[in-house]
């Protein structure tokens, strides 16, 4: 049972950090976008990056999960711990810092049920942040949305590295 939940946690680890690897890739090309250029391309990753990011909830906790099963103090154990770190700064810098800014950008897509009620969310109560107030800067908001997808990649392949090792 172990041996599994450790090969679907590496799998779902790939899977987050190659969304959060693939914006980070692009990053050079959409910084030589004009505006708008920008926002029409912006929204095209919707619901497609969205659909595939229930690779991190399920990543992280199946994670959690070969944590608890695994032998305190082991090579293993410890892998599992920072696997699971670069899981959480994953999500700790989506729900900080990227969907604010999804927020902003979506305000005027029409959006299915589901979708909605995701960039509907707002833990910690902080609607406004992710653009209301900049929005006269898109710069600002761009560049903050592309580098979060940078840490996110890095989060994310220092994961899917410490999971992996740890299979071997």
């Amino acid at each position: 049972m172990r041996d599994l939940i450790q090969v679907l946690s590496t799998i779902l680890a790939a899977v987050a950090m190659a969304l959060a690897l693939a914006h980070a890739l692009e990053l050079p090309g959409k910084l030589r976008l004009t505006r708008d250029e920008y926002l029409v391309v912006q929204p095209i990753y919707y619901p497609g990056f969205t659909i595939g990011g229930v690779a991190e909830p399920l990543g992280l906790l199946s994670t959690a999960i070969l944590l608890f099963l695994t032998p305190a103090g082991s090579r293993q154990f410890w892998l599992g711990v920072v696997a699971l770190l670069g899981l959480i700064g994953m999500q700790a810098v989506y729900w900080i810092v990227t969907h604010p800014v999804n927020r902003f950008w979506l305000r005027d897509e029409v959006l299915g049920s589901a979708g909605a009620e995701f960039f509907a969310a707002d833990p910690g109560g902080r609607a406004g942040s992710g653009g209301e107030n900049e929005a006269t800067d898109w710069t600002a908001l761009r560049d903050r949305w592309e580098r979060s997808h940078v840490a996110r990649a890095v989060l994310g392949f220092v994961s899917f590295i410490a999971l992996v090792v740890a299979l071997v």
